[in-house]
C-alpha cells in the first residue's frame, strides 16, 4: 500500500483512516445499510471459507447483495481491503506483559500468540507484505511485542530489529505448516507417511560420498518420522531468543 498525502495529513487512505476512527461518521439522515465493517467482515468470511484467491471486490459485493461500485465508496482498492481484512482477522493482541515479567517470557508469549493468530487465519499468510504496519491492530501487536523489551538495554532500533526477526520467523514457520497441511489434504497422506516416503526417496538417490551429512541423518532415522507439531517452532524460537539474550547481556 502506497502512502500518499491527502487532506487529513496522515497520508493514509480514507478506509484506513476510518479504521483508526479518524473519519467523522454521519450523524444525520438514515443509517446506511452498507458499512466498512460489513464489507470487511464479508471479505474475511469469504477468505476463511474459500481462500484468499476467492476474494474480489465483485465477489464481496455479490455476497453482500450490493453493486460492486458501491464498495468503492468505502474501500478505494483491493489492497486496502486486504489490509483491513488482516487487521480484523488478527484482532487485538493479548494483554501484557506483566510489569514484573522478564523480557524473554513476554517475547515468547507474544510469539506464540502471533503464531496462533496465523493458524486461526492461514489465508492471511497469502497477503503480500507491502508496507510497515499501519492499521490499528497491527500497530497494537507491534506495541505489545516492543513492550516486552522495554526493560532491556537495547536501543530502539535494536528492539525493532528484534521484533522483525521474531515475527519473520513466526510467519515463515506458520506458512510452512499451512503449506504442509494443504499438501496433506491434497494427497491424503499424513505427515508421518510423507516423511517415510521422503526418506525412502533420499536413500535411493543419495550416497555417503556426495551427501555425507544427509546420509548421517538418514542412518539414525532422523528423516523418517516427524516430530511433534510444535517441535520445530519451539527449537527455532529458543535459538533466536538465545541470540537476543546474548545481545541483551552484552
Amino acid at each position: 500500500m502506497a502512502i500518499e498525502e491527502n487532506g487529513s495529513g496522515t497520508g493514509l487512505p480514507a478506509s484506513i483512516e476510518a479504521a483508526w476512527g479518524l473519519r467523522e461518521r454521519r450523524t444525520k439522515g438514515p443509517k446506511p445499510g452498507l458499512t466498512l465493517s460489513r464489507i470487511v467482515d464479508a471479505a474475511v468470511s469469504l477468505a476463511a471459507a474459500d481462500g484468499l484467491g476467492a476474494v474480489s471486490m465483485s465477489r464481496v459485493a455479490a455476497d453482500l447483495g450490493v453493486s460492486t461500485m458501491s464498495l468503492y465508496r468505502y474501500v478505494a482498492a483491493k489492497d486496502e481491503l486486504l489490509l483491513l481484512m488482516e487487521d480484523a482477522a488478527f484482532g487485538t493482541p493479548p494483554p501484557g506483559p506483566a510489569p514484573d515479567e522478564d523480557w524473554r517470557t513476554g517475547f515468547t508469549d507474544w510469539a506464540w500468540a502471533l503464531r496462533a493468530a496465523y493458524h486461526r487465519n492461514p489465508w492471511v499468510l497469502r497477503i503480500p507484505t507491502s508496507a510497515p504496519p499501519s492499521t490499528p491492530n497491527s500497530v497494537a501487536w507491534m506495541e505489545r511485542g516492543l513492550a516486552c523489551l522495554r526493560d532491556t538495554n537495547l536501543g530502539e532500533g535494536a528492539k525493532i530489529s528484534a521484533l522483525m526477526l521474531v515475527s519473520g520467523f513466526v510467519r515463515n514457520e506458520a506458512r510452512l505448516s499451512a503449506d504442509l497441511a494443504a499438501a496433506a489434504l491434497r494427497t491424503g497422506d499424513d505427515t508421518g507417511q510423507s516423511m517415510e516416503s521422503w526418506a525412502r526417496l533420499l536413500r535411493k538417490v543419495t550416497d555417503p560420498e556426495r551427501f555425507p551429512a544427509v546420509t548421517a541423518a538418514l542412518a539414525v532415522g532422523e528423516l523418517d518420522t516427524p516430530g511433534g507439531p510444535d517441535d520445530e517452532f519451539v527449537f527455532g524460537l529458543a535459538r533466536i531468543l538465545d541470540g537476543l539474550e546474548a545481545l541483551v547481556r552484552a
